[in-house]
């Protein structure tokens, strides 16, 4: 659940309406900070703060890269509070900085890799999980040349595995140009 967007309420605005959503619902939720989407970020405190309410489980952490709210909330989360990187490229620092995984579109392509990444973190196999996540945030990076889900929708068609690359409007299918440089990347 995203913060709502367009109002851009203070954090006691969005503390109130998570609040009254964790009262209201019958399955957890998972926090959606991605202010580059809502024009709101969620600070690590308000963060905290959702993170002790019994029905949120978690955040989805996409605020463009690695910032101090970012490493201040991993290195005090909640107890039993997923901190989930959401900006595809950072995953690997995330997971270095003690995240707990990730929600990612372009793991769509690579499964078997980020979850290996994933493995190589926790079980402190830094080379290779350095050299990994490398790979994976320079493949990543390539999948968001163009809007979400546009690319990866591309390459998609592109390997067979959807029958279309069409998106709904006001999205447009990406260009043969950044599908064509996204597969080179795989």
């Amino acid at each position: 659940m995203t913060v709502p967007a367009f109002v851009r309420p203070s954090e006691a605005g969005v503390l109130a309406h998570f609040t009254a959503l964790a009262e209201q619902t019958p399955v957890p939720l998972v926090v959606y900070n991605i202010p580059y989407r809502t024009g709101q970020s969620v600070g690590a405190a308000t963060l905290r703060r959702l993170g002790e309410l019994p029905m949120v489980a978690g955040v989805k952490h996409a605020v463009g890269g690695v910032d101090l709210d970012t490493v201040a909330l991993l290195a005090d989360p909640p107890e039993g509070f997923a901190v989930l990187a959401g900006d595809d490229p950072f995953l690997s620092a995330l997971l270095a900085l003690g995240a707990s995984g990730g929600i990612l579109a372009s793991a769509h392509l690579r499964t078997g890799e980020f979850a290996e990444l994933f493995r190589a973190w926790r079980a402190g196999e830094v080379e290779h999980a350095r050299a990994l996540g490398h790979r994976l945030s320079l493949m990543s990076a390539a999948m968001f040349a163009e809007p979400n889900p546009t690319v990866l929708k591309g390459v998609l068609h592109a390997q067979g595995r959807i029958p279309t690359a069409d998106v709904r409007l006001p999205l447009v299918p990406a260009s043969r140009a950044s599908v064509e440089a996204a597969l080179r990347m795989l």
